[in-house]
């Protein structure tokens, strides 16, 4: 069984979208929602969505998305886990390319990336593009891995990878640190391409610069430093 956990975080033109999308995917799965203090309706859209195999957990005030998927991991029972954002940036009727290397039993731990060569992709920002190729060359230095893509938000997961893992980080410095933690443990780490469908700030894009800059430091933190090893 899949557990797909979806961070949200003012996202009320989309949420019920992107639900719908993950319900329609074949797979046995539970749907996982942690809405994190949002406050532009979208707790009142998901207070009123009732149904079977979408469990829905609220943050009473923003606590940043690596705490809202340290909330869907502690309630996840399934044998494999995707993170999923809420934006519609990434699509849903991907799983099966993320998890054919899990299924395979080749993988235990599946990165979607999006320079990797696949499908439809937005025309966005160069300095993002670049601060993702440079965040990515420094977390595999230090890991000793070849990723693409070390920010993507489709991340998959056994279970068993995740055993032993504590996250830290409350906002966007879970990417590194996840990666950090699981390049340690010597588990296969595949990535697959996917597509992707960016938003502009005037779409709802959340992360800035601010976030890079952690994100350098987390990388420092839990690969040379090696603090909070777990």
């Amino acid at each position: 069984m899949l557990s797909i956990i979806i961070p949200v975080y003012n996202e009320k033109d989309t949420i019920k979208d992107i639900i719908k999308a993950v319900e329609e995917t074949p797979f046995r799965k539970e749907i996982i929602v942690i809405d994190d203090g949002s406050t532009d309706g979208t707790r009142i859209i998901l207070s009123k969505m009732k149904k079977e195999g979408l469990n829905i957990y609220m943050h009473n005030k923003n606590l940043g998305k690596g705490a809202a998927i340290q909330t869907g991991f502690s309630h996840a029972t399934g044998d494999i886990i995707i993170i999923q954002d809420a934006d519609l940036e990434y699509d849903p009727q991907e799983y099966s390319t993320l998890l054919a290397p899990l299924l395979a039993g080749k993988a235990d731990v599946v990165y979607g990336s999006r320079f990797a060569g696949h499908g439809a992709h937005r025309v966005l920002y160069f300095w993002h593009y670049m601060g993702n190729r440079f965040l990515t060359f420094l977390s595999n230095l230090f890991c000793n891995l070849n990723l693409t893509d070390m920010e993507t938000c489709y991340k998959v997961f056994t279970r068993e990878a995740l055993a032993g893992i504590e996250i830290k980080e409350k906002r966007f410095g879970f990417e590194p640190e996840i990666t950090a933690k699981v390049a340690r443990k010597k588990l296969r780490i595949y990535e697959v391409p996917i597509s992707y469908y960016g938003r502009t700030y005037q779409e709802g894009k959340k992360v800035n610069w601010k976030d890079g800059v952690r994100a350098l430091w987390c990388i420092i933190k839990y690969n040379l430093l090696k603090l909070n090893i777990r």
